[in-house]
């Protein structure tokens, strides 16, 4: 989870958009994890879900937007998925106890991290 957690910062840290390819292969990687694994999730893997999956998620709907045909559908299905996740991750956290504003505290403060 670490290194799908310093990839993401890596890609909101970069410049330029990278490809559909590596958008796709990084997109796959991150619900192969969360298919296998994020039942186990401890807390702080959960935090680190909700921040990859809500990233992945407004980038790929903004990309849907801007793209044309099938690109543009398989973004949006990318982002329909991690919409999901997110979903999940936000729930379990408030299961935690951790309200609305606490998460949006935390998120914020996650871009800024130094991983």
């Amino acid at each position: 989870m670490q290194e799908l957690y310093k990839e993401i910062h890596t890609y909101l840290n970069m410049e330029e958009e990278i490809p559909f390819e590596d958008f796709e292969h990084y997109y796959k990687k991150v619900i192969a994890m969360f298919n296998d694994q994020a039942d186990q999730f401890q807390e702080e893997d959960v935090w680190r879900g909700l921040f990859i999956a809500e990233n992945v998620m407004s980038n790929a709907e903004g990309r849907a937007k801007e793209g044309k045909g099938s690109t543009a559908k398989k973004y949006k299905k990318m982002g329909q998925r991690l919409q999901l996740w997110a979903q999940n991750f936000a729930g379990r956290l408030r299961q935690m106890g951790y309200t609305d504003e606490q998460m949006n505290e935390r998120f914020e403060n996650m871009f800024e991290e130094e991983v």
